[in-house]
């Protein structure tokens, strides 16, 4: 999930460098979305292992 998060940031940016700015907008979105997705993962599983 973070490696497909970078990906889009990195998408995101290169599209940024070249004037994409639609194409930017919706990859640092995804991105965002997917780092969220990540964090929250990550948080219940380190719960998850703390209570067993």
């Amino acid at each position: 999930m973070l490696g497909w998060s970078l990906t889009f940031l990195v998408i995101a940016l290169i599209a940024a460098g070249l004037g994409f700015g639609g194409v930017a907008g919706t990859a640092a979105g995804i991105a965002k979305v997917l780092f969220v997705i990540f964090l929250v993962l990550f948080a219940v599983s380190l719960i998850r292992g703390l209570l067993r």
